[in-house]
């Protein structure tokens, strides 16, 4: 038996969406289109008799995890769990799910339970919408590319389009409480009115889209407009992070334009989903 596992899942920038709600939350999630990321989330998991974990992000540590503790629960371990991501929490990168995804896919691994993609991702998205973490992040990161949902839940990938060799670069500036806007009729009702109703053509239609989506949602800031302006300026394909205070931009001079505003985040879209990197022991 090893001693740990270590697994990976990439992350997912939602350029746009429309929640679903239906009567369980394997039914329960949202339709829509994103980017699923070559940076997500590394999770490392060791044999303990308790369960603790380590979540480390964008050089920030914090301790305790309630969706990564409930996953362990459900599936009847005990374990150290250590999350690492080079991308911040809370601003739209999909972490959330690609932290669950990442420790399962690695826990399945270390106990040998033969859970299977399919049961794994299902107990993901269930913990992912009971916690009001996220609605689509999880059937996204199960594969790469650009990345079409036309139904909720697991199932609902309707395309994925392979994106190579481009750069995406994204300013975070500051958490978006994804619970606080997914609980807001008000903002729900004017994301609802803004769903483009299609899934894109090609990355430059994604970026279109995704664009007029955040501008008749609402929920654009201030900040983000200013960021979003000189992305326009620089004629460079941007939109809004779902959900998060901050802006991705799409070609070889989207960090350059960003950079005048903070930090950047420099990825680019992945060609595969969660895989597992190294079995020790």
């Amino acid at each position: 038996m090893p001693a740990s596992v270590k697994a990976f899942s990439p992350g997912h920038i939602s350029g746009y969406f429309s929640r679903i709600m239906g009567e369980t939350p394997e039914d329960t999630g949202s339709i829509g289109a994103g980017l699923v990321l070559s940076q997500g989330v590394t999770a490392t998991v060791e044999r303990s008799g308790e369960t603790e974990v380590l979540v480390v992000a964008d050089g920030v540590e914090t301790i305790g995890s309630p969706s990564i503790e409930e996953a362990l629960e459900r599936i009847g371990v005990r374990a150290l769990v250590r999350t690492e991501s080079l991308l911040p929490i809370g601003s739209g990168f999909g972490l959330s799910a690609a932290s669950l995804l990442a420790t399962i896919i690695a826990a399945d691994e270390l106990f040998s339970l033969s859970m299977g993609m399919p049961e794994i991702a299902r107990l993901a998205h269930e913990i992912e919408v009971m916690h009001g973490n996220g609605l689509g992040d999880v059937a996204a990161e199960l594969g790469g590319g650009l990345v079409c949902r036309t139904a909720p839940g697991i199932g609902g990938v309707a395309h994925r389009l392979p994106v190579h060799d481009e750069q995406i670069a994204i300013i975070s500036l500051s958490p978006i409480s994804t619970q606080q806007v997914l609980s807001s009729p008000e903002s729900m009702k004017r994301v609802a009115l803004a769903y483009p109703g299609r899934c894109p053509a090609d990355i430059d239609d994604f970026f279109k889209l995704s664009r007029q989506f955040a501008e008749a949602s609402g929920l654009i800031t201030h900040q983000v407009r200013s960021i979003l302006s000189a992305c326009d300026d620089a004629n460079l394909p941007a939109s809004m992070t779902m959900l998060g205070e901050g802006v991705f931009a799409f070609g070889e001079e989207s960090e350059a334009v960003l950079s005048q505003f903070g930090k950047v985040y420099v990825t680019s879209v992945a060609d595969e989903g969660p895989i597992i990197l190294e079995v020790k022991g």
